[in-house]
């Protein structure tokens, strides 16, 4: 395709400049970590038009656009997005994140993609940004300064390390929300656990037969804005199918466990090897059989595409985990937290995404904002030694408040360590706390009210955004977060409502507008 050619998915939306930045962006691999070649992207932008910008040492551009048609002499505004993308697709789809572009589909009032995430988290915020930047001198803007961070996705790394000296504004307009018609103001804090076991092999006994089991086609999901729906968790569930292999062919053995990916995303998949004799290869059979009934009834409507199997394998192992082994990795997976922890008693009203399929109703929004939650988000096989084989599980914690989410580590922490792992735990990212009577919060509520022609619900939410990471950055910072609708995050079920786009965008343009003449 063309550079500049609108992908057929694309043409006749609006903003056309929006999505046409979009379309550009949904060719460009970024997953976190690797996103030099976006940012490669984002220095040609500036030059081609003659805008300045600046790099910090960890990656981080800021591009500048001066103020114009009398928004000169305004304070500067801040307008932020990250440049990186969860990289989740099904297991039947062939896509090299690190070389392929995401194939764009429209269906209806959506935009997501051919069985992999869209990017839409947080490409629109991004292209919104840049189509700011494009626009022309006879625009009434205060001057900008677009902020785009890298890594948010897999550790914060952008916010972190940003060179707060490359900006001089004071309000912030962060454009990673997902829920048109509401205003942000504040978010929950986190921090991942790593548990490592090295475990004991042996060899696979004479006469037996090496089993494949997998669980797939769960909803996965956003690890902070989906955790209160009680959605499946396949790492959970393939541990709890291995258990029952384990109970009902007592000497069959787990030789590896292999399921979910990003700390941040709810696992949707995950695969099991185990060995089984012969003579306890029927049992073992039943046994996942009626595992696979009883998700299926626990589950019911909220999974309908789960799938719980076992089938031979192409080939026997030579080594399988030692009974004990294999059930040390069973019990950490099955005794290590995960969900929701604690609702808030002092924030009302949940994020909760609108339901887009029939098939898969939510359930009713708690009472209030989660507080804190966990996921467990891995289990990946790794190097073992001679005689061993060593599995990482991935834990991650979320909370509007330190005390009750060191609790949680601290007890994921103990777990592991009573079930033999060495435990790693990074140091937590502070939250963003709530200012419901700052100057741009009211602004935004008005301003979104105004077009939306109802007002806005003004929320904290259970996930990590950059915000409260930023401020520290950058004292006496005001802060405030907005998004058009986005559904399915951090999973390939990933979709943007086309028809929150436009009011999202004239909305940003409307603040901005205001500010310039403030």
């Amino acid at each position: 395709m063309p550079s500049g050619e609108l992908p057929a998915a694309l043409q006749g939306l609006e903003p056309e400049a929006l999505w046409r930045h979009f379309g550009e962006l949904s060719k460009i691999p970024r997953p976190s970590k690797h996103e030099g070649r976006v940012l490669d992207w984002l220095k040609e932008f500036a030059e081609e038009r003659d805008l300045q910008w600046k790099q910090d040492a960890v990656g981080n551009i800021v591009i500048y656009r001066p103020g114009s048609a009398g928004g000169e002499k305004a304070a500067p505004v801040i307008v932020q997005g990250h440049v990186d993308m969860v990289c989740e697709k099904n297991a039947e789809v062939a896509h090299d994140f690190m070389a392929d572009p995401i194939k764009l589909v429209r269906k209806d009032d959506w935009i997501t993609a051919d069985g992999t995430t869209l990017g839409s988290d947080n490409g629109i915020g991004v292209c919104a940004a840049l189509a700011l930047l494009d626009l022309p001198a006879t625009e009434t803007l205060p001057p900008l300064e677009c902020l785009f961070t890298i890594d948010e996705e897999t550790g914060l790394t952008g916010a972190f390390e940003l060179d707060g000296s490359m900006l001089r504004g004071r309000t912030l307009l962060n454009l990673d929300t997902e829920d048109w018609g509401d205003v942000f103001i504040g978010c929950a804090g986190g921090g991942d656990s790593i548990l490592r076991l090295d475990l004991q092999q042996e060899g696979v006994p004479a006469g037996c037969t090496a089993l494949d089991v997998h669980v797939k086609g769960l909803l996965g999901g956003h690890s902070g804005i989906n955790i209160h729906e009680d959605r499946g968790n396949a790492v959970r569930m393939a541990a709890a199918t291995v258990e029952a292999i384990l109970a009902a062919a007592p000497t069959a053995r787990l030789v590896s466990m292999h399921g979910g990916d990003k700390r941040n995303a709810i696992p949707r998949e995950c695969s099991a090897t185990v060995v089984v004799p012969a003579a306890e290869l029927d049992a073992a059979q039943e046994a996942v059989a009626k595992r696979g009934a009883a998700f299926q009834q626990e589950y019911g409507l909220k999974e309908p595409a789960l799938s719980v199997s076992a089938a031979p394998a192409a080939a026997t192992p030579a080594a399988c985990l030692s009974q004990q082994a294999g059930q040390q990795l069973v019990d950490l997976l099955l005794t290590v937290p995960h969900g929701v922890c604690k609702n808030s008693h002092a924030v009302e009203g949940a994020v909760v995404p609108p339901c887009t399929r029939a098939a898969r109703p939510l359930t009713p929004p708690p009472p209030s904002l989660v507080e804190t939650s966990t996921n467990l988000a891995a289990v990946k096989p790794g190097e073992g030694g001679s005689d061993g084989a060593s599995f990482t599980v991935t834990c991650s914690t979320r909370s509007s408040l330190a005390a009750p989410l060191e609790l949680v580590r601290s007890s994921i922490s103990r777990i592991g360590r009573l079930c033999g792992a060495e435990v790693e735990q990074d140091a937590a990212y502070p939250g963003w706390a709530p200012n419901p009577g700052s100057d741009i919060v009211k602004l935004t509520a008005e301003t979104i009210g105004r077009i939306t022609g109802k007002a806005p619900a003004v929320k904290a939410i259970h996930a990590g955004l950059e915000c409260g990471i930023i401020q520290e950055k950058l004292p006496g910072l005001d802060s405030v977060s907005y998004g058009p609708t986005i559904t399915g995050a951090h999973s390939p079920d990933e979709q943007v409502r086309i028809s929150t786009v436009l009011p999202f965008w004239q909305a940003t343009l409307d603040i901005l507008r205001q500010l310039a003449l403030a």
